[in-house]
């Protein structure tokens, strides 16, 4: 899947290694850049703001809540998310009273796998506001799948519990999500509707998709949440997959 490098993302980190890591682990989903210290950062997002800031709260010059401070305490800056990463103590006794604009807390150590999964749902709503202020109609906004994949775009629609119509087209097929507040509420392909035509359209690798902000308010047919409806469709995937895997096995012994 082609990488989303519309966001741009500064990492602040003075530790090497763990900047090395996380570089390359957030290089594939967003335009990263790099600064090394609390000042060096400073001058960084006052030059050329970026769209998040993805920043460990012990860093010399500079600790990460006195750059948080300086930057909301800025007209062009007081907007920009912030991801923390601290100790569990820190987060608790320093940073836990900072609710505006901090996305998440990540309590080191961290796995870089974990650390990469809950920056990309922020990166993708990102890049989901980006596309919507880019739109060519008001409140409709159009993207390819191959950006975007399903899961992504329906975890970005639950983050920001947004209500629109998910109009997804791949070759002939065309199916529709309806959300109300980030919850899936109700879905239509061909002859599929619920939560069985959800569980086909996540599984489309490409096709388009069109978002409609405008769209009117549907009646729910669908009781599991968004969150639940991307688990239950990530199981049978895995469980087809492996049926799959099995069939080849016997084929091959065959």
């Amino acid at each position: 899947m082609a990488a989303v490098k519309s966001v741009k993302v500064l990492v602040v980190e003075d530790n090497a290694l763990i900047l090395d890591l996380l570089m390359k682990g957030l290089g594939p989903h967003c335009e990263a850049s790099a600064a090394a210290d609390g000042g060096d950062a400073l001058m960084k997002v006052v030059d050329d703001p970026p769209d998040l800031i993805l920043c460990d709260y012990r860093i010399p010059g500079l600790d990460g809540r006195q750059l948080y401070d300086k930057l909301r305490a800025r007209q062009q800056t007081k907007q920009i998310p912030f991801i923390f990463l601290a100790s569990r103590g820190d987060i608790e006794e320093k940073l836990r009273p900072m609710v505006e604009g901090v996305e998440e807390f990540i309590p080191k150590p961290f796995f870089l796998k974990d650390l990469v999964r809950i920056a990309k749902k922020v990166i993708d709503r990102l890049h989901l506001e980006k596309l919507q202020n880019r739109a060519v109609r008001p409140g409709v906004i159009q993207g390819r799948l191959e950006e975007m994949s399903m899961i992504d775009l329906m975890q970005s629609l639950e983050m920001g519990q947004k209500s629109c119509r998910l109009t997804i087209r791949n070759g002939d097929q065309t199916g529709e999500l309806f959300f109300t507040s980030g919850q899936c509420a109700d879905a239509h392909l061909g002859a599929l509707h619920g939560e069985e035509a959800v569980y086909k359209v996540i599984a489309w690798p490409a096709g388009e998709f069109e978002i409609d902000f405008n769209a009117p308010p549907v009646t729910a047919t669908i009781s599991r949440s968004t969150t639940g409806l991307l688990m239950e469709a990530l199981r049978l995937m895995d469980e087809s997959q492996r049926d799959g895997s099995a069939e080849g096995v016997e084929t091959a012994k065959g």
